[in-house]
């Protein structure tokens, strides 16, 4: 139903009658005497009447007009030339000297048996005020204390009627007329727009003022509880501004301070409504209109966002800034509840970077200034989320909630932050690039969850500082740190596992907290050293490597003395590497001409900077 009216007026005086109280003096007739009263039976009473009839309302009724025998006092010019007259009949003008001519449109009376056995063309109602002399007398008492849906018999006598004159070719001298009368509709010039609020939720932090944006579903319907139109039928809620000409002047008033989530009844009289003239499609004239209404959604264009904190933690070294890149999981919903999105249904927080229009507007301001672990609610206007448009399963114009869980962030320009929790007395020797090292670690998220832990695991992880054989934060960790140390790690994702993240471990873009205590370091070679002397290199090194005195050394030859003096304390293979592979390399620098044998004129020395030969 369109409520936009923006050409509305306050309707015109209303129409005169059906029939007019002639006066003149009833002859006797049959079934009634000249002194007989008026007869009322109520055919059907509704269970619930709020409001009857009263001298001085407008009505509108339903009615068929019969003689006693039966016979309609209007059939007769049921006729297709009747019909598309537009003149008054001229059979039904009651004379020169009274104040109106009756209608052909005033006359339309029933069509069908349905409804409490009448059912009429809706167009076909008579709309007239009771009690003010525009209808006949008996037409006037009888319609007064009626309920609407109510149906009355009532038959009235030629006294308060026609009189001993009739009407002219229709309505016969003396005549005793039957209505059987049905009521939809009831109004006053003095009443005002009605409104039943029958559910208001525990909660209502704001409503309806003029000048907001709304999004409801209604039901509308006639006081007799026809519908005529329904935004659930559309399956679509009904969006406009309130208190600024949008809507009928009765809606307008009717919005106004409700709560989303809110459901009222809103019944509005016609000239706050469609007024005389109706909608010219579904609504009549002269109907009250009632609207069964929803509340779903309510902002102002002035709106910014809203925040509330449900957690924020203790301990906030840091909080969120523009240009940061967080992991979040949220829930997204729409004002009256219902879940458009969630994170946690895809078990996968979202990431962006904020402050930088990756997200919505209303969301890049939403979360600026937050801690890692806090919990808040974000409450975004359209105009800040996914305006008018809307996207995907979010309607146009709608009010976005983001309950959302800050799992951590961080700043690509972040370097690792490192904590020491304990420091043994003696910790002169730190750890440095080349050192073997072995360590515990608890490795989580900064949100507390455990990814790893070596004290699980029953043994050390062992690395080489400065070999690649760790991620760069972490290498960078483990610097600088004396056998007996506990300290704490935080890794930013661009130092430790990437956007990509270890699959099934560690998720992307993760921030990455370890907590290490150091058990053992064996002190490393000099850098781009692998195999080192520990003292004076003997001047024969060649012919005592040749055992055999052959002029020749083979892999193995060498391979046995090197182990020799390394475990006689003379020389040094780099910690943490395969001692094998070392010696290889070794001697295939040695073997330059690359035939499996090394010669005394092949054979040749690195110097050391610390006054030390490597071969």
């Amino acid at each position: 139903m369109a409520f936009r009216a923006r050409g509305w007026r306050p309707p015109p005086p209303p129409l005169l009658l059906l029939l007019l109280w002639v006066t003149g003096q009833a002859a006797p007739v049959a079934g009634l005497g000249s002194d007989a009263e008026l007869q009322i039976e109520r055919r059907f009473v509704p269970d619930e009447c709020p409001r009857t009839v009263r001298s001085g309302d407008f009505v509108r009724y339903h009615y068929v007009g019969t003689f006693p025998d039966g016979q309609k006092f209007d059939s007769r010019y049921h006729t297709a030339e009747d019909k598309a007259d537009k003149n008054p009949h001229p059979l039904l003008r009651i004379g020169e000297n009274t104040r109106v001519g009756i209608y052909w449109k005033d006359l339309q009376f029933l069509v069908r048996i349905q409804n409490h056995g009448l059912s009429y063309d809706r167009d076909s109602t008579f709309n007239v005020f009771v009690g003010k002399g525009q209808l006949i007398a008996g037409m006037d008492q009888a319609l007064v204390g009626m309920c609407v849906n109510e149906r009355r018999f009532v038959k009235i006598p030629p006294k308060l009627a026609y009189g001993s004159e009739g009407v002219s070719g229709v309505i016969p001298p003396n005549s005793v007329l039957h209505f059987d009368v049905l009521l939809m509709d009831i109004w006053n010039s003095e009443d005002q727009v009605q409104i039943h609020t029958y559910f208001k939720p525990p909660s209502c932090p704001r409503t309806i003022q003029v000048s907001d944006f709304v999004r409801y579903h209604y039901n509308g319907t006639f006081l007799d509880g026809t519908l005529f139109d329904s935004s659930h039928n559309r399956m679509k809620t009904y969006d406009t501004y309130v208190g600024i000409g949008w809507l009928i002047p009765g809606m307008d008033k009717g919005l106004l301070g409700m709560c989303v989530g809110e459901k009222r009844i809103i019944t509005i009289p016609p000239f706050l409504a469609y007024g005389e003239d109706g909608d010219g499609k579904d609504i009549p004239g002269q109907a009250s209109l009632v609207f069964d209404v929803a509340l779903l959604d309510l902002h102002n264009p002035k709106d910014s966002i809203s925040i509330e904190n449900k957690v924020v933690p203790k301990n906030c070294e840091r909080i969120s800034q523009s240009g940061d890149f967080l992991r979040y999981h949220y829930n997204g919903t729409l004002l009256d509840g219902t879940l458009f999105d969630s994170s946690y249904s895809r078990n996968r927080t979202f990431d962006t970077y904020i402050g930088q229009g990756y997200v919505i507007p209303g969301m890049d301001e939403g979360l600026l200034g937050v801690c890692i672990g806090e919990k808040r609610r974000i409450v975004v206007p359209p105009h800040l989320g996914y305006g008018e448009e809307g996207r995907g399963n979010i309607p146009g114009s709608a009010v976005l909630v983001f309950d959302i869980h800050v799992i951590d962030f961080h700043n690509p320009s972040d370097s690792i932050s490192i904590t020491s929790h304990y420091k043994p007395p003696d910790c002169s020797v730190l750890s440095k690039k080349g050192d073997y090292l072995k360590y515990h670690y608890n490795a989580s998220l900064l949100d507390g969850t455990l990814l790893d832990s070596t004290w699980n695991l029953g043994k050390t992880y062992n690395i080489v500082l400065g070999s690649g054989q760790v991620v760069l934060g972490m290498d960078m960790g483990l610097r600088e740190m004396c056998v007996g140390e506990k300290r704490t790690v935080i890794i930013p994702p661009h130092l430790g596992y990437g956007e990509a993240g270890v699959d099934g471990e560690v998720p992307g873009s993760a921030v990455l907290v370890f907590d290490i205590e150091l058990l053992e370091l064996v002190a490393g070679l000099p850098e781009g050293y692998m195999f080192i002397w520990n003292g004076e290199v003997s001047p024969n090194l060649f012919e005592e490597i040749d055992k055999d005195g052959n002029g020749e050394v083979l892999l193995e030859e060498f391979s046995e003395y090197i182990h020799a003096q390394v475990a006689s304390g003379k020389g040094k293979l780099a910690p943490g590497f395969d001692a094998e592979l070392i010696v290889k390399n070794m001697f295939t620098n040695q073997d330059r001409n690359g035939d499996g044998k090394v010669i005394a004129e092949e054979f040749k020395l690195k110097d050391q900077e610390a006054k030390h030969d490597e071969l």
